[in-house]
């Protein structure tokens, strides 16, 4: 059986693309080319479907979320908050996979921020 290798892209709609590029960029580091390439490090990825009715992504119109691994999850939030960005107060600890804290994006979209155990 063929299967997939791992996830090639993400892609969301956006009001101004390139105001929300300029914000991913500048607020979470996340440096793509021309055609919006990013060379990501090697890592984990969770591909996990959650129950229709969860609040977990924030607003109901949410189909999906967006998570990031980061080395350093209190560091993360702070620079976020340093520059102005929505994040959430709370974070969330789960024993054996590790740390979770959460920033709303420009456009409205909830993203987590993962710092693997």
């Amino acid at each position: 059986m063929e299967h997939v290798l791992g996830i090639g892209g993400y892609f969301m709609r956006a009001a101004d693309p390139a105001a929300l590029n300029a914000w991913y960029r500048d607020c979470l580091g996340l440096d793509t080319d021309e055609h919006g390439l990013w060379r990501q490090a090697a890592g984990p990825t969770v591909f996990a479907p959650f129950e229709s009715e969860t609040d977990y992504f924030g607003s109901r119109s949410q189909q999906t979320m967006l998570n990031f691994r980061v080395r350093d999850l209190d560091a993360m939030l702070a620079q976020l908050r340093a520059r102005g960005a929505d994040v959430a107060e709370e974070t969330q600890d789960m024993e054996g996979v590790g740390r979770f804290g959460w920033v709303t994006d420009p456009e409205g979209n909830r993203i987590e921020l993962w710092q693997p155990a």
